[in-house]
Formats: C-alpha cells, sequence, structure tokens
C-alpha cells in the first residue's frame, strides 16, 4: 500500500482530532454539565424562576418594571432600580450606560429639527442629567426632597460653560437649561448667566459642574442603572424611602411594610462583601399574600 503524503496525513490527523474534540466538548460535555445542574441546582439552573399561584411571575435574578402600561409607577409597589438594558431588563440587551463621571453636558434638542430617521430632534442627556431628572421623580413619588449635589431645582446637571476658557468670565452659560428656561444661578463671577440656546456652540467654553447646598435624601440606587441593568435587588435605604407610600397605598401599617422589608433582604455576600440588598420581586410578592 502506498504512503500518504506527508501533508494529507497532517490533514486526516487535524481532521480526526476535530472529530473526536467536537464530540468531548460540543456534546457530551455540555449534555454532562446539564445534566448535573439539573440534578443538583434545577430551579437554580432554569433561571430561578418565581412562581405564583402556578403562574411564572418574574426571575429572582432579573429585575423587572412595576409600571403600568404608560410606564408610570404603580404606587402599590415597591419600585426597582434604573435599568440601562435595552427597553429595561432585556436579557438580550444586558449593558451599563457606559457613561462616566465626566458625561455632563446634554446636547439640548433643536425645536423643529428631524434625525436621520425622521423623528423629532430629542437631543441627548448625559449621565448627570438623568440622575437629576430620576432623583427629582422619586423624590415626588415619595414625597421626599429630590434635590441633590450638581443638580437644578428642574432636574438637569447644573453645569456652567464660562468664556473664555481661562481668564475674567466675560460670559456664563447654563448649558443644560434651554432657553427660556431661567438659569439655575443668576450670575458667575460678577457675569449674569444665560440660558442655553439650542444648537450653539459651546464647546470653547470651560465646563463648570456646580454643587449647591443641596443633600441627597434619594439613595443613589434609585438614580443609577447597575452594571449589568438586570439587578433584581435595591438597597436597605431605598426601600425604606418606598415603605410610606406603598403601606400608605394598601392600608397597612409601615411597621408591617418594614418587617416585610427585613424579610427579603439578602445579607452580604460570605458575610462581608457588598451591602444587604431587598429583592424587589420577592417583596412584591410577599406583600400581595398579605
Amino acid at each position: 500500500m502506498e504512503r500518504l503524503p506527508s501533508w494529507l496525513r497532517q490533514h486526516l490527523a487535524a481532521l480526526r482530532a476535530l472529530l473526536v474534540l467536537t464530540l468531548i466538548l460540543g456534546a457530551a460535555y455540555p449534555l454532562l454539565v446539564t445534566g448535573v445542574a439539573q440534578a443538583v441546582f434545577n430551579n437554580d439552573a432554569n433561571g430561578s424562576i418565581v412562581q405564583k399561584d402556578g403562574k411564572a411571575v418574574g426571575s429572582a435574578l432579573i429585575g423587572q418594571n412595576f409600571t403600568d402600561k404608560d410606564g408610570n409607577p404603580v404606587r402599590k409597589y415597591f419600585q426597582s432600580r434604573p435599568s440601562a438594558a435595552g427597553d429595561g431588563y432585556d436579557p438580550l440587551s444586558t449593558a451599563a450606560s457606559n457613561l462616566g463621571p465626566e458625561d455632563v453636558l446634554d446636547v439640548l434638542p433643536i425645536p423643529g429639527a428631524k434625525d436621520d430617521e425622521g423623528n423629532p430632534d430629542e437631543g441627548r442627556q448625559s449621565l448627570l442629567t438623568q440622575v437629576c431628572a430620576r432623583s427629582k421623580t422619586v423624590g415626588e413619588l415619595e414625597g421626599v426632597s429630590g434635590a441633590r449635589p450638581y443638580c437644578t431645582p428642574d432636574g438637569v446637571g447644573a453645569v456652567l460653560k464660562v468664556f473664555p476658557a481661562v481668564g475674567t468670565p466675560t460670559r456664563a452659560v447654563s448649558a443644560n437649561q434651554a432657553c427660556p428656561a431661567t438659569p439655575f444661578a443668576a450670575e458667575y463671577r460678577g457675569v449674569k448667566v444665560e440660558c442655553a440656546k439650542p444648537g450653539e456652540d459651546l464647546a470653547a467654553g470651560r465646563t463648570v459642574p456646580v454643587r449647591g447646598p443641596a443633600k441627597a435624601v434619594v439613595p443613589a440606587d434609585a438614580v443609577t442603572a447597575s452594571g449589568s441593568g438586570l439587578d433584581p435587588h435595591i438597597s436597605l435605604a431605598y426601600a425604606e424611602l418606598q415603605a410610606p407610600r406603598v403601606a400608605g397605598e394598601r392600608g397597612l401599617d409601615v411597621a408591617r411594610v418594614k418587617a416585610l422589608i427585613q424579610q427579603n433582604t439578602t445579607g452580604r455576600a460570605l458575610g462581608f462583601m457588598g451591602e444587604p440588598a431587598v429583592n424587589v420581586l420577592e417583596l412584591n410578592l410577599a406583600l400581595d399574600g398579605g
């Protein structure tokens, strides 16, 4: 029998290795792992599905919104933290907003302008303005102050653009407050502060965030999305902030609601990592159960 050429023998050996490894790693190993997971960790392996009256109502691992058809919070339920995953808590779009602390300048919408698809220009909110707007909304919902450092009373980032960038100011613009809004500060170093004209290029100015005297009552997790966008938990502070509203809507004693919060609070991971957290879905189900 004639000996095969070396190049052909090498290709056949590679093909055999491919087939063997495909069977082992592409079929046998996944089947083994799946079988062990189903046998030992059945609930976790199937998504930690939470059921009520025999019907799946969510997952203990993935957050969800408790809103009506118009997107408004249902007042008798505890609200989750914001989500940047798709339209909210979409497992196929899990992601953070990728906006950092230096993202403080909005792109103001230009009245009458349209985007590339013909839709009205909506501009772009900076991370700072998103936080400010959420804080204002949560404050109104919970009946507390939504004021926050670096935020204007109308819920946008308190940021000035000062001209010239270096030297004595001759002009100051409240960059995130579109005219005819009243600027959050009357003047800056003796210069009258102007409202911003949509479409005006302010890039040449110096960016000056203004902290202001406000202290935040609304917790950080009520105004910022988690890294995955899927976090099903909120902090104890945010849960306790919502307790009076939920108790009032349900005609319950606040102490009863706070007891349910404690019952649905998980401790620190391994006893020392992170902070205690409240699973919103399980808490709301506990409330519905009486």
